[in-house]
Order: C-alpha cells, then sequence, then structure tokens
C-alpha cells in the first residue's frame, strides 16, 4: 500500500511549474484566484492541513498558531523573510518553519541598484515628464541630477543582498561601507574595498547614500527612526528594498518634506500594500510595489526550494533551509 501523501496547502498562486510539480508529490490545494486568504480561511488552512505554505502576506501569529490543527507539523514558507510568521510559537508548539533563501539575491540587488542610479539621475521624473507631453528640448541646466561615480554608499546589513549590492555598486564606482550586527571575513571586505562602521550613527552621517538590507525583527523596527534620519546629509539619498518597517516612514516623510534629504527609493512600505500619499506625491521619490524579487526565475527558484524543504522533512530529515527563533 503507497504512504498517504501530506495534504499541502498552499495561501497564494505560484507558477504553474511549481503547482504541478506540488500536485504531482503531495495532496495539494491550491489558491487559484490568488487572493490573500482571509483570517478565518488562514486558521481553516492551519487547522486541517498536514503542510501551511504560506507567503508574505499571511500574518501567521500566535493567534492563529493557537488554532493550529494536531497534524500542523511544517510551515514552508514561500519566501526569504519569516517576520509573517511567529517562529517562536511555533518552535514551541512543535511545528518547524523554513523559509526560501539565497535565491532572491541577485534579483534583489538588481532592483537595489536600479533604485540607486534611478532616484539621483531623476530617472522617475524623466518618464513622467515624456508621458504628460512637457518636454520642450535638451537643455543644458534642465533635469540635472547627481552622479554616483565616487560617491559612498551605506549598506545597513551585510548578508547575501547587501554583498550582492555591494559588487554591484563597487563596479559603478562606489565606495563601499557597512554597518553590520557581525564583522564580514575579511576576505570580504577585501574583495569589496569595504569600510566597516561598528556604529551606525555614524556611517548614516557620512554617506551619500543608504541601502537597507537588514530583516524585520523586533529590533530592527524603526532602526532608521527620527533621530537617525536627521543625522543623514541633505543631499543624501536613501534606498529600501528590505522592510518597510525598518524605517520610520512619517519621519522619512517629514525629512524629504523639509529639505533634510535629497530622495529615496522605496520598493517597500511601512504599511504596504497602503503607500502614503504624500509619498506618492512628492518628486523627490522613486517608488515600486514591491517587486524587488520579481522575476519568473526567482519565483520557480523559491518553488523549488519549498518543495525540496517539503520533500526532506516528510522523509523524516532536517529540512534544509529551517528556521530557527536563535537565528531571528
Amino acid at each position: 500500500m503507497s504512504k498517504k501523501k501530506p495534504l499541502v496547502v498552499v495561501t497564494r498562486k505560484l507558477p504553474d511549474v511549481v503547482e504541478t510539480r506540488m500536485r504531482e508529490l503531495f495532496e495539494t490545494r491550491l489558491n487559484e484566484n490568488d487572493r490573500p486568504l482571509s483570517q478565518a480561511e488562514l486558521v481553516e488552512a492551519m487547522k486541517t492541513a498536514d503542510v501551511v505554505v504560506p507567503t508574505v502576506t499571511d500574518r501567521i501569529d500566535s493567534a492563529v498558531l493557537s488554532q493550529a490543527g494536531p497534524n500542523l507539523k511544517l510551515i514552508a514558507n514561500f519566501g526569504n523573510g519569516v517576520d509573517n510568521i511567529d517562529v517562536v510559537t511555533a518552535n514551541n508548539r512543535g511545528i518547524t518553519v523554513t523559509n526560501t533563501p539565497g535565491v532572491l539575491t541577485e534579483d534583489t540587488a538588481d532592483m537595489t541598484m536600479a533604485l540607486i542610479l534611478g532616484v539621483p539621475r531623476r530617472i522617475a521624473e524623466g518618464i513622467k515628464v515624456i508621458e504628460n507631453g512637457d518636454w520642450g528640448g535638451w537643455s543644458p541646466t534642465w533635469m540635472l541630477g547627481h552622479r554616483i561615480w565616487g560617491k559612498r554608499l551605506g549598506i545597513v546589513g551585510m548578508g547575501r543582498i547587501g554583498q550582492a549590492v555591494a559588487r554591484r555598486a563597487k563596479a559603478f564606482g562606489m565606495s563601499i561601507h557597512y554597518h553590520n550586527r557581525r564583522r564580514v571575513p575579511e576576505t570580504v571586505e577585501e574583495s569589496l574595498e569595504a569600510t566597516y562602521w561598528d556604529s551606525l550613527d555614524q556611517m548614516l552621517a557620512r554617506m551619500d547614500v543608504v541601502s537597507i538590507h537588514c530583516p524585520h525583527t523586533p529590533a530592527t523596527y524603526h532602526l532608521l527612526s527620527a533621530r537617525r534620519l536627521k543625522l543623514m546629509k541633505a543631499n543624501a539619498y536613501l534606498v529600501n528594498t528590505a522592510r518597510g518597517e525598518v524605517i520610520d516612514e512619517a519621519a522619512l516623510i517629514r525629512q524629504l518634506d523639509e529639505g533634510h534629504l535629497a530622495g529615496a527609493g522605496l520598493d517597500v512600505f511601512e504599511h504596504e500594500p497602503a503607500v502614503n500619499p504624500k509619498l506618492v506625491a512628492s518628486d523627490k521619490v522613486v517608488l515600486l510595489p514591491h517587486m524587488g524579487s520579481a522575476t519568473v526565475e526567482g519565483r520557480v527558484d523559491m518553488g523549488e526550494k519549498v518543495i525540496i524543504n517539503i520533500k526532506t522533512f516528510m522523509d523524516g530529515h532536517r529540512p534544509p533551509d529551517r528556521v530557527l527563533p536563535s537565528m531571528l
């Protein structure tokens, strides 16, 4: 008699090739409408499934976990970050949590570099001029931006993505600086010609561009607070492709409005999908709808990692991408 397939509930639509493979391997319940599950639907999934595959839009907190059924043993997150999941409570309840690290590194770094280029060079403003039919021809003093060659880039969070951004920025002639919980190996610093700052405050005050690449945790909530944003130079730019909660968005808007910061490039927002209307109205920012990792290749790679984590776990082994509370 064949072994019973585990019931896997997927909360959002995934690439067809990923969903097809899941159907081959598991008893899979898909979300064909691709809309976020309601709280009641998410709780129902937690009650009935052996495995739940959530995304960043699913808030699996202690209240949801308290209603998990006895069969739920694995939450295989479709995403690199796990700030949408109460990992500590899950661990205490004997539920394993996994994620999909590594596969989004290059895609997110590409988008970060696009913002690092796009904000100082006023690319979004230029597009609007063409779209609105307002271009009257070339002028030597019109739409002047700033070059990034020779500028200092301060990276907050020197993990995989931070290092990938550093490699790109170095190729564009930027000087690399970084702040991280732990100093990276000397060989990495040497290859990137990177300067380490143990004081985030001191680094922020000296950078021309600051790029955020740390996860959202209780320790990094509003890491760039009103006080720290005021430390930045008035001609500096801020880029965020990590998590919106890392920046005090209201304080950022004030800094921009009052001319204490030159501009910002944001792919994530503190209260997304809601975007503050003041950011939308500002001509000092480039805004993207959380698309830093949105490539076909990246999404398929994420799905393959989810499948490997589920298959390994169900075969009785430790999944390769298990997340423990001590890792947060």
